[in-house]
């Protein structure tokens, strides 16, 4: 096992769980499972972009380490991360024989971890689950918090449900492999928990170098540990800690849906909202011109999109931002930043306002 390892728990007293983070971690996998009292049987979760890099790997450690594996891969994108799939996927563990005593491993980016993570969440009424994640965007921020879910024709995860993981092992060696594009887009996430809690955090973002295995695996401790916190601080999303990790979201998840999912990176429609919620904060909250400019120079860094296409119609924006579970009772609640490193919840952002933004 690499002699670095890392870890950050997330604590929810009977639904704590580690995330360990490190290089070389996957033909761990096993070793890792063992601490967490899972035996048996389990399906590994993957689709066709990262099964052939690294199922083999991974089955064999869980084999090695007495676990009986079944490898089931769905077709790469956001069109996976639907119902029929969930459904497929569950016919498929019970033709494999899993009973409600197997578990889950979710091994691939956001999508599979989301989608597998559902289905861990509803067959057999509910079965443990680990998090394998392979991109910048699931390892920073979707597989950390127990957030589950597929996609509907009116909206970004709308059908889901809160199913905490056993276990988040994030190898940073996995994120060598990915495509220039696919590493940027997870770079919104980190430039999202800088702007709302982490000021040193987005300064340092200037130096990044992400070829360092050392400062990447920093990087990524850094931001499980305020994803962490904020968990844990508010599981279900209650209290309003947890909604300041939609920031950006709120107008970006609506230019996925209304793009089409596929057209844009998760990341990427995030980049767009992060500049719409910069925007908006500027008239609502007081952030200056010059953080403003900081925000969009950060973004373009990462070769993220700071201006809509205009081809995209603020109309479907719009629809399908009401459609988002972040609209509550007719009101938006929108994530916005006095200045970088602090946000909070505003409720006095009208529609107007947002369709006025997304213009801009």
């Amino acid at each position: 096992m690499e002699e670095t390892v890392s870890a950050v728990d997330v604590r929810l007293g009977a639904r704590s769980y580690r995330v360990s983070i490190g290089s070389g971690l996957l033909a761990s996998l096993g070793d890792f499972l063992k601490d967490t009292g899972l035996r048996g049987k389990c399906a590994v979760i993957t689709d066709s972009t990262v099964g052939p890099i690294y199922g083999t790997v991974v089955c064999e450690s869980l084999v090695r380490a007495g676990f009986l594996p079944v490898s089931l891969q769905v077709p790469a994108g956001e069109q996976s991360k639907s119902l029929s799939s969930a459904g497929e996927l569950c016919e498929r563990m019970i033709a494999a024989g899993l009973d409600r005593h197997a578990f889950v491993v979710a091994l691939g980016g956001g999508v599979v971890g989301d989608l597998a993570g559902f289905v861990a969440a509803i067959y057999q009424r509910g079965v443990p689950y680990v998090q394998v994640p392979t991109t910048i965007v699931a390892q920073v921020d979707s597989a950390v918090g127990g957030k589950t879910g597929v996609n509907a024709a009116h909206g970004k995860n709308l059908i889901g449900a809160f199913h905490q993981p056993r276990l988040v092992l994030a190898d940073v060696e996995t994120l060598r492999t990915l495509p220039a594009r696919e590493f940027n887009e997870g770079c919104a996430e980190i430039v999202k928990h800088a702007i709302i809690r982490d000021r040193a955090l987005f300064d340092s973002l200037a130096k990044f170098d992400r070829l360092d295995s050392r400062a990447l695996a920093g990087l990524i401790e850094r931001n499980v540990a305020i994803k962490a916190a904020i968990v844990s601080a508010d599981e279900h999303e209650t209290t309003g800690e947890r909604a300041l990790l939609n920031f950006g979201h709120t107008v970006g998840h609506g230019i996925e849906a209304a793009a089409g999912y596929g057209r844009f990176l998760h990341g990427e429609a995030v980049s767009l909202g992060i500049v719409a919620a910069s925007l908006l904060s500027m008239k609502k909250a007081g952030l200056s011109q010059t953080e403003h400019e900081a925000i969009l120079a950060r973004l373009r860094q990462f070769e993220l999109p700071t201006r809509l296409a205009s081809d995209v119609s603020t109309e479907t924006i719009l629809t399908a931002l009401r459609a988002d579970k972040k609209f509550d009772a007719g009101q938006v609640r929108f994530i916005l930043t006095p200045r970088i490193g602090e946000a909070f919840v505003a409720k006095d952002v009208t529609l107007a306002e947002i369709r006025e933004t997304v213009e801009a």
